[in-house]
């Protein structure tokens, strides 16, 4: 009997994409389908939202994409944030924070954050702004969990609302060096 040999990619996400194959509300924006011929079944694992970059898996097998959209596998993001963070802030974010999901109050589960320096990624295709609008400083937030909009939810309501946010990595899968809309098609994606 021959099993079907499932495929699975990583992709680097760029800024003003849709994370799906089909365009729900037929806006006028790219769609996943538009960066490379992937093969019939093949679905995002979790999802980037559009003004958000970088690391997004997809699969054609069903049992990893549940695996790893669960809270076993952790998830790094780079936060552009509008402001100066403070290290008040900082620790918020770590203990949980509450924000709004699904027209309810919820707390997220305590997460690792940290300041960084500018971490020098690829300007991207929409200018974000200028030092005339003000400073902005970047923090890592490293959550297992991931609801809706959940990092964007967590900087505001510490006071430091997202200006830009790139995912690089999940689980042990880095972005590493991968360009903006590259493609790379690798043999596993949970070890």
């Amino acid at each position: 009997i021959l099993t079907k040999k499932h495929r699975h990619f990583i992709i680097h996400k760029p800024w003003g994409m849709i994370s799906q194959f089909i365009n729900p509300a037929k806006r006028k924006k790219k769609l996943l389908g538009e960066l490379h011929n992937f093969p019939i079944g093949t679905m995002a694992i979790g999802r980037l939202d559009v003004a958000s970059e970088g690391l997004l898996l997809l699969t054609t097998n069903g049992k990893i994409s549940e695996e790893i959209r669960s809270t076993k596998y952790e998830k790094e993001y780079y936060v552009q944030v509008d402001g100066i963070i403070n290290q008040k802030a900082i620790e918020k974010l770590k203990k949980g924070v509450e924000i709004g999901f699904d027209g309810k109050k919820y707390t997220t589960k305590p997460s690792v954050a940290f300041l960084i320096e500018d971490p020098k990624l690829p300007l991207r295709s929409q200018k974000i702004r200028d030092e005339r609008h003000g400073p902005t400083s970047w923090v890592v937030v490293i959550i297992k969990e991931g609801k809706f909009r959940q990092v964007r939810k967590m900087t505001a309501a510490v006071g430091f609302p997202t200006l830009r946010l790139i995912r690089v990595r999940i689980g042990n899968i880095k972005l590493n060096n991968l360009k903006v809309g590259k493609v790379l098609e690798v043999e596993n994606l949970v070890s």
